[in-house]
């Protein structure tokens, strides 16, 4: 899967996410860090990229609008540190597949991960 980082979170994502095999950007590398969250969504629908953040708005954007992309990874544990919620973000990724595209949006709360299918998700 390929994924823009949040400016958000931390830079420390990319590698945990790359060495999953995932192609990983953070966007503070190849935007402006005060972007707003449509330029971001515009840039990752473009690069076919899904979105790790820990911010509400991105999940919000694309319901409320029913976007088929970009999907949506939104962390609310009560980190957001990879070394302390890292493994179960991943696991979670993984649990979720192909089927976070097509604007899904993984919600991962503390112990947690709730999937709401994209309106392009494959069926």
């Amino acid at each position: 899967m390929k994924f823009v980082i949040d400016v958000n979170l931390s830079p420390e994502w990319v590698g945990l996410l790359a060495t999953q095999g995932h192609d990983v950007v953070h966007w503070r590398d190849i935007g402006a860090i005060d972007a707003s969250d449509d330029d971001i969504l515009a840039w990752a629908v473009q690069e076919d990229r899904i979105v790790l953040t820990a911010d509400l708005d991105f999940a919000t954007a694309v319901a409320t609008r029913g976007l088929r992309a970009p999907s949506v990874v939104q962390v609310r544990a009560g980190s957001t540190d990879p070394s302390v919620v890292g493994g179960f973000v991943v696991q979670s990724i993984a649990n979720a597949g192909p089927a976070l595209g097509g604007g899904a949006i993984l919600t991962i709360d503390p112990g947690q991960a709730r999937l709401r299918p994209g309106l392009g998700a494959i069926s």
